[in-house]
């Protein structure tokens, strides 16, 4: 048998050998968490949007003065 066989049967049981690893630790991994609700990164949620500092004479839509009339559509 040639080196390249040899290797490629080497590199395929190798292949074989992790990926039944991996599986083994995947599936164990899965039956410890099993809530799904929590995602692991624990403290406290702060849910409130940032404050951003606008420059002068920019605001945001919401913050803009309302009219009580909408304008007429001119055809």
């Amino acid at each position: 048998m040639s080196s390249l066989v040899i290797d490629l049967i080497l590199c395929g049981l190798a292949y074989v050998i992790l990926i039944y690893v991996m599986a083994t630790m995947t599936k164990n991994s899965l039956k410890k968490g099993g809530s799904s609700e929590d995602d692991g990164d624990g403290g406290v949620e702060d849910l409130t949007p940032p404050k951003i500092d606008l420059p002068p004479g920019v605001q945001w839509p919401s913050d803009s003065p309302k009219s009580r009339m909408p304008e007429p559509v001119e055809y």
